[in-house]
């Protein structure tokens, strides 16, 4: 029995449009609501959400069989940190500030057992075999890893195209945000030098064999990125949907009463 088929890298190269939110609250229950929604893919989010391997773990057991595929996204790009969430059953890494193909090259080692890498074959005790039930998972795993990097810098928007030639990269996802701060646009991603970089990283990650994703909460904004070739789209943030409805709820009640 081989290693379970990951749909989200199947979908990814067969050219079909993803469309995912960020989970963000660090607790199963929350993720398990939100998979209800039907969303193609969800950011187990442990940058710049209160995330640890435990709660990772309990996120993606909750994901198991469920349409939303769980992509983690781990705060840097350490072989340890990698090893840990690929043994919770992980097919799917989200890695934050890739900035050259080299660093792009040792993910993708990272990720896949020897000899193409240099994950550790300790999975017998892991959810990843199903806990040693699937026979042949380490000699099969490799095929199933999906690896989106994040270009996010300067430094990365220059050494794209490079990245793009790194076999084993399946998609890269463009970060807004950094990069609007690292071009000194903090906190607008809208400003038209960077608008401009981001049409333009779009658009050549597409035209390449690699697939393009980025961020956008509003819909305007998450339709001009699709139209630049984004093929597998962020369009919320859970914590951010739960604040504005309950703010919205209260005001409208003060409103009227």
């Amino acid at each position: 029995m081989p290693a379970p088929k990951n749909p989200f890298k199947a979908d990814l190269a067969n050219g079909e449009m993803l469309y995912g939110c960020w989970a963000g609250f660090g607790d199963p229950y929350a993720t398990e609501v939100l998979a209800t929604a039907g969303f193609d893919w969800l950011v187990i989010d442990g940058e710049h959400a209160p995330n640890d391997l435990r709660s990772i773990s309990a996120q993606l057991a909750v994901l198991s069989g469920k349409h939303s595929h769980p992509v983690v996204r781990l705060p840097m790009g350490e072989d340890w940190a990698i090893k840990q969430v690929l043994d919770a059953g992980a097919q799917t890494l989200l890695i934050p500030m890739v900035e050259s193909a080299d660093q792009a090259r040792a993910l993708v080692r990272a990720m896949r057992y020897p000899p193409e890498g240099i994950r550790g074959s300790g999975a017998a005790l892991a959810r990843a075999s199903h806990f040693s039930t699937i026979p042949d998972y380490i000699a099969t795993a490799n095929a199933q890893m999906c690896l989106l990097v994040q270009v996010e810098t300067v430094d990365g928007i220059a050494a794209l195209d490079e990245i793009l030639e790194v076999e084993g990269v399946d998609g890269v996802f463009i970060g807004p945000s950094d990069l609007a701060a690292d071009m000194g646009h903090l906190g607008d991603s809208s400003a038209p030098p960077v608008a401009r970089i981001i049409k333009d990283a779009l658009s050549r990650i597409a035209a390449s064999d690699k697939a393009a994703g980025i961020l956008a909460l509003d819909h305007a904004t998450a339709q001009k990125y699709a139209g630049c070739g984004a093929q597998f789209l962020a369009v919320g943030i859970d914590v951010v949907m739960l604040a504005q409805t309950a703010r919205a709820t209260m005001a409208k009640w003060r409103d009227d009463g």
